[in-house]
C-alpha cells in the first residue's frame, strides 16, 4: 500500500512537474505572441509611417509633373500664337524687300517725267509714262500707297521734315512742300515722306 501510494505520489509530482513545465512553456509562448504581436503592430506602425512618407513624396513629384507640363503647355502656346504672327507677318510684307529696291527706279522714272514735252521728246515722255504708270500699278497691286504731304498736317511716323518756312497764309505744322515721295506697304511705312514744314 505504501509502496501504491508512493507511486501514486510519483506519477502525482510527474504530473505536476509536466503540468507546469508545460504552463511555463505555455507563458513563454504567450510572451513570444505578445512579443511578435507588438512587433507585427510597430512594423505596422512603422509601415504606414513609411508609406505615407512615399505616398508624400510621390504626391510632390507629382505636383511638381504637373506644374511643369503646365509651363511646357503654355510655352507651346506662345510659340504657337508667335509662329502664326510671324508666318502673317511674312505674307503680309513679303513683297517689301523688291518694292524698297524698285522705289529709286520709280522716282528716277517722276524725275524723267518731268523733263519738258517737245516735238523730239514727245514720244519718248509717252514710253516712259507707259511703262511709269504699268510699275505703279504693279507695286499699288501688292498693297503699296503713296503717303499724303501737301496740306496734310506733320506726323513723324509718316514724314521726315528736312526744311522748315514761314508762311503765314498757312497753318502751323502743315506740309508745305514734298521734296520726296513715301510710301506704305499695307499698314507699314516703308519710306516716309521727306517734306518742307511750315513753322
Amino acid at each position: 500500500m505504501e509502496e501504491q501510494d508512493k507511486q501514486t505520489r510519483t506519477v502525482t509530482d510527474d504530473e505536476e512537474k509536466v503540468e507546469a513545465k508545460a504552463e511555463a512553456e505555455t507563458a513563454d509562448s504567450i510572451e513570444v505572441i505578445d512579443a511578435k504581436e507588438e512587433e507585427v503592430e510597430t512594423d505596422k506602425t512603422n509601415h504606414s509611417t513609411i508609406e505615407q512618407s512615399e505616398l508624400d513624396t510621390l504626391q510632390k513629384e507629382k505636383d511638381e509633373i504637373y506644374q511643369r507640363m503646365l509651363r511646357v503647355q503654355a510655352e507651346f502656346n506662345n510659340f504657337k500664337k508667335r509662329t502664326l504672327k510671324e508666318r502673317d507677318a511674312e505674307r503680309k510684307y513679303k513683297s517689301q524687300d523688291l518694292i524698297q529696291e524698285l522705289l529709286p527706279a520709280l522716282d528716277n522714272f517722276e524725275r524723267a517725267l518731268q523733263v519738258e514735252k517737245t516735238e523730239a521728246t514727245s514720244s519718248l515722255i509717252d514710253g516712259i509714262t507707259m511703262v511709269y504708270n504699268q510699275l505703279k500699278d504693279a507695286l499699288f497691286s501688292q498693297g503699296v500707297e503713296e503717303i499724303a504731304t501737301v496740306g496734310e498736317e506733320f506726323d513723324p511716323n509718316l514724314h521726315h521734315a528736312v526744311m522748315q518756312v514761314e508762311d503765314e497764309e498757312k497753318a502751323s505744322n502743315v506740309i508745305v512742300e514734298e521734296l520726296q515721295k513715301g510710301y506704305k506697304l499695307k499698314d507699314r511705312v516703308i519710306r516716309p515722306a521727306m517734306v518742307k514744314v511750315n513753322k
